[in-house]
């Protein structure tokens, strides 16, 4: 009887598709509690497929994400996905404690109307609750969150037409949290009571989420990532813009590359960061961080960190979102040790297989 209650949730796999690449990361996870990293896999996508969080070209998105499922060897016909921070409106409310499941249910829609600048009709809502409220006695914090039907019914197609069954839609910011925290309480000291800022350098935008412990304490969108490296590649040496992808994906750039393009982009990324914190400061009540944790495909970048940290004053370092995890013998170590980073919502995505 013991193995009937041991055994592992359904396979499944995260999902992330972003405007650059789509990410597949599957995890599994032993009687103790570890977790193995059984594979992962990058899939670059064209510029444009992706626009504003809107799948433009849903045809060559779906060959792409065939592509890295079949690269991965993946069996898991499940799939986690999430959507845009861009497109979701989260909201955190306070609704009485005791309520029946249906009861809060009927109080979140009546409490949605509030926040929701479109019919009911033409979302998709869903909430949770987050605990007993601190400010108030007796009743408890839900988080709701709402899409437009739309942009849920693409992300469950793109799945479909893949040949995977989408049993979890997440938010973006969500799933990258989750990785993140894993990673925090495994950092030396009291890193989850401290104050971390988590940019995630994405291709055409960037990320900054500053956390404490559990809570979200200031989240923005701000629009520099690695798709501006690119563009100083293509204006430097006339490359196209297809052709300095694929260089700087494969590593074969001109002898005056780290000098002449790579220096002042990371320039400009620790000028970008040190603003991001700047405003941070000056629009809330916080005046320091503890730690500065970077993702994303450019987080990497020769001389990042410490551009960074001498910009700020702050220490700076790379989130590996498999740290501590064994690494299964399907999963190229080497590879894994540049791209990690890229895989954070990946990863978070897959760890919902254990939450559900």
């Amino acid at each position: 009887m013991g193995s009937l209650f041991d055994r592992q949730p359904a396979p499944m796999v995260g999902l992330d598709v972003s405007p650059s690449s789509v990410k597949l990361v599957e995890l599994t996870k032993d009687r103790s509690g570890a977790l193995t990293l059984e594979r992962c896999a990058i899939e670059p996508i064209e510029r444009g497929w992706i626009t504003d969080g809107n799948i433009e070209n849903f045809d060559e998105i779906v060959e792409a994400a065939r592509r890295l499922i079949k690269r991965s060897g993946t069996k898991a016909r499940e799939v986690a996905m999430a959507l845009p921070t861009s497109v979701v409106i989260s909201k955190k409310i306070i609704l009485p404690g005791g309520l029946s499941e249906r009861e809060m249910e009927v109080q979140v829609e009546s409490e949605a109307n509030q926040y929701i600048p479109f019919s009911l009709d033409e979302v998709s809502l869903d909430f949770c609750i987050i605990g007993p409220s601190s400010s108030s006695v007796g009743d408890v914090e839900v988080m709701l969150a709402a899409s437009r039907k739309e942009k849920v019914e693409d992300r469950q197609g793109l799945a479909e037409a893949i040949g995977l069954a989408p049993v979890i839609m997440d938010v973006e910011s969500y799933a990258s949290r989750l990785a993140a925290s894993r990673v925090i309480e495994r950092m030396p000291g009291s890193a989850m009571d401290a104050v971390i800022a988590l940019f995630e350098i994405g291709g055409v935008s960037s990320t900054l989420q500053v956390l404490r412990g559990e809570e979200l304490l200031y989240e923005r969108e701000q629009g520099f990532g690695g798709a501006q490296l690119t563009q100083m590649l293509v204006r430097q040496y006339g490359f196209t813009l297809e052709e300095a992808e694929a260089k700087k994906r494969a590593g074969e750039l001109p002898e005056d590359y780290a000098e002449v393009v790579l220096a002042p982009f990371v320039e400009q990324l620790a000028q970008e960061v040190e603003r991001a914190l700047k405003f941070f400061f000056t629009s809330t009540p916080h005046n320091r961080i503890d730690y500065i944790l970077l993702a994303g495909g450019s987080a990497t970048l020769h001389g990042l960190t410490e551009a960074i940290t001498d910009h700020t004053s702050y220490p700076c370092q790379v989130i590996n979102p498999f740290d501590g995890m064994v690494i299964g013998r399907g999963v190229r170590e080497k590879r894994l040790l540049r791209e990690a980073p890229s895989y954070l919502t990946a990863c978070g995505l897959a760890m919902r297989r254990f939450l559900r």
